[in-house]
């Protein structure tokens, strides 16, 4: 089974951002990075989360100013998070259940190690389940049988 890390990340371009940034800035770095989500923290803990569809929905929409509106202002404090060995389709049932497209992952003591999108955990899943076929048409088609000494 895929685990989180190294299976899902293992090099990955984080952005991680105070919560005092203006979201304008926040949103220029996600840009720069080519990354849908910035991860907030304080030191290295996590303290929250903010993705596109919090920029669109929480400050966009609501017709808040971007220069004048903080990270910490419309970010998802505390969010749930997962663990670098944690099994890629538990993770996948968790962003389907509650509708997540990104999962931050920290370590045992709530530092901030990467970030999960369900696009990543897609790919390898699907890996996975083509695995799986290739094996169950080889052994249903007889590959190799009787060539075993």
């Amino acid at each position: 089974m895929p685990r989180i890390v190294p299976d899902v990340i293992n090099e990955q371009t984080l952005a991680i951002v105070s919560s005092s940034l203006s979201v304008r800035d926040a949103a220029r770095l996600m840009a720069e990075k080519g990354v849908a989500a910035v991860m907030i923290t304080e030191g290295t803990r996590l303290k929250g989360i903010m993705t596109e569809q919090d920029i669109t929905k929480r400050v966009v929409a609501a017709q808040l100013d971007p220069d004048h509106t903080k990270v910490g202002d419309v970010m998802t404090a505390d969010p749930d998070t997962l663990r670098p060995g944690d099994q890629a389709q538990d993770a996948l049932h968790m962003m389907r259940q509650h509708k997540y497209r990104h999962l931050p992952v920290v370590d045992d003591r709530g530092n901030a190690v990467g970030i999960v999108s369900v696009r990543d955990l897609y790919a390898v899943v699907q890996g996975e389940l083509e695995s799986t076929i290739k094996s169950c048409e080889s052994y249903i088609g007889g590959d190799g049988y009787g060539t075993g000494g």
